[in-house]
């Protein structure tokens, strides 16, 4: 077990890297009743302080690639934004705290289409833009043919020095993940193991100009975030996902 990690990596071959760039958290505190009914109930909420986080995180993959194969040209690379909250296997020997997606846009169809076939996660077709320099501009809108509309809109820049999280702190519970749950269209609960380096974390300013990620879900996230927090790059691997055992 590495020092940072609350449990030890897996002993299996990860299958997947990948490298995520100029990442945002913006999170907003929630009552729980307001997302328990979105979440299997085979997973609780992990709260923090009696409030379910909803997570907006912006960010760009690069390197995205599985084992033994080589960045491919025009694939590996593309914007993606996901809603998340955090949950951790009800009653479970292995109640691993992880992540909850309700939503993963993309700007790359076939790894929409992939990570929707061989994860059951909920990725969405989306166009973007995005501006660099020293405030990062990002705007999303979903695309994708039959999904729920959702657009975001917002402007981002680092402040500070870079640190780590201390455990038991907020800024550990709301990016110290380790695995993600997600299930697919009979219920079946599965949870996909991933890796990384402790987060290269900076405070940060945001200001979120639209933010309809939440609508059709019916959580509110209007105005400010509660917390934000932004990391340059970071590299991960990552796992195949298994059914959450009983």
């Amino acid at each position: 077990m590495t020092t940072h990690r609350p449990w030890p990596v897996p002993s299996s071959p990860w299958v997947l890297r990948m490298t995520w760039r100029d990442l945002l958290f913006a999170h907003w505190a929630v009552r729980p009743e307001l997302v328990r009914q979105l979440i299997p109930a085979s997973l609780e909420l992990d709260l923090f302080e009696g409030y379910a986080w909803i997570g907006a995180v912006p960010f760009l993959m690069e390197n995205t690639t599985a084992r033994f194969v080589p960045p491919i040209p025009g694939v590996h690379a593309f914007p993606e934004l996901n809603l998340r909250t955090y949950v951790k296997a009800a009653g479970r020997h292995e109640s691993k705290p992880g992540v909850w997606f309700f939503s993963l846009d993309a700007g790359q169809r076939l790894a929409v289409r992939t990570a929707r076939a061989f994860f059951h996660l909920p990725y969405f077709d989306a166009e973007f833009e995005i501006g660099g320099g020293p405030e990062i501009l990002y705007r999303s809108r979903r695309t994708h043919r039959g999904a729920p509309a959702a657009s975001f809109d917002a402007s981002y820049r680092p402040m500070g020095l870079t640190y780590h999280t201390m455990p038991g702190d907020l800024d550990s519970f709301l990016t110290d993940r380790y695995c993600l749950y997600s299930a697919d269209e009979t219920g079946t609960v599965y949870r996909g193991e991933i890796d990384h380096a402790p987060w290269p974390l900076q405070q940060a300013e945001a200001e979120v100009r639209v933010n309809t990620l939440g609508d059709w879900l019916r959580i509110p996230l209007e105005g400010k975030p509660q917390t934000v927090h932004f990391a340059r790059a970071l590299d991960v691997h990552a796992w195949l996902i298994q059914p959450v055992r009983s």
